[in-house]
């Protein structure tokens, strides 16, 4: 269910009706309403409608930023303004652009973020269903090697797992997009740039790009004695496309 309290806070005092049933009906049942249409979708029709009424106020912001956070991609965002320019009015997609540009601030699409692109990631190719690209940050002979790993919606790579007889591990800071992870037996895990995931020696796992979102990484290998990597089966479409 879909979280709203703005309501309460801002109105809770003056209007409490009008309060409760933008919090709890508004958001709590018709965003959260299972069915035909994704969180996506409802972000998208409600830029849609905002942006025609030329409503491009602090509320619009809060729509932007649930957009993103719902897999609108910035590239995505654009076209859909820029459509709207031609039904909505050209002075309304102008007010909505200057919006968008703050909040999708940083989020570069597909020239891998902050670190940049890099070569398609051939010699890995094998263990990836579809495309992703590989920057390295380090010198692959230093003793802590780093890389910034690129994926393109709806890449993933295989399930795997790093080992080590003393230490060991990989590290993942998630730099643009939006990503999953997630470790064999366990729930997979929404990532979004700022976070990162430390990813002990021995644990059966993948990550990669969200169906709708290109993402990025920076990875590493933690310390450790015998380290090595054993790639396995790919993760299995019917498991992938269950995730949002």
């Amino acid at each position: 269910m879909v979280k709203q309290t703005a309501g309460r806070d801002q109105l809770g005092g003056f209007a409490p009706k009008f309060a409760e049933l933008n919090d709890d009906v508004l958001f709590g049942e018709i965003w959260s309403r299972e069915g035909a249409l994704s969180l996506k979708m409802r972000s998208i029709l409600t830029i849609s409608a905002l942006v025609s009424k030329g409503m491009i106020d602090s509320s619009f912001q809060f729509h932007l930023t649930s957009a993103k956070k719902n897999g609108v991609t910035r590239d995505e965002m654009a076209e859909i303004l820029t459509h709207l320019a031609f039904y909505a009015g050209w002075p309304n997609a102008w007010a909505a652009f200057r919006a968008a540009v703050e909040v999708y601030q940083g989020d570069s699409g597909g020239d891998g973020g902050l670190f940049g692109l890099g070569e398609p990631n051939e010699a890995y190719a094998q263990y990836f269903t579809g495309s992703s690209y590989l920057n390295p940050l380090t010198d692959p002979g230093q003793t802590l090697f780093l890389a910034n790993v690129t994926f393109e919606p709806g890449c993933r790579n295989n399930w795997h797992i790093h080992s080590a007889s003393q230490g060991g591990g990989q590290l993942l800071l998630c730099t643009n997009g939006r990503g999953w992870y997630q470790a064999w037996g366990q729930e997979a895990q929404a990532l979004l740039p700022g976070q990162v995931v430390y990813i002990p020696a021995g644990v059966k796992h993948w990550h990669g790009a969200a169906k709708d979102s290109w993402f990025s990484h920076v990875a590493f290998e933690a310390p450790g004695v015998g380290c090595s990597n054993q790639w396995l089966e790919p993760v299995e479409d019917a498991l992938y496309q269950r995730l949002p």
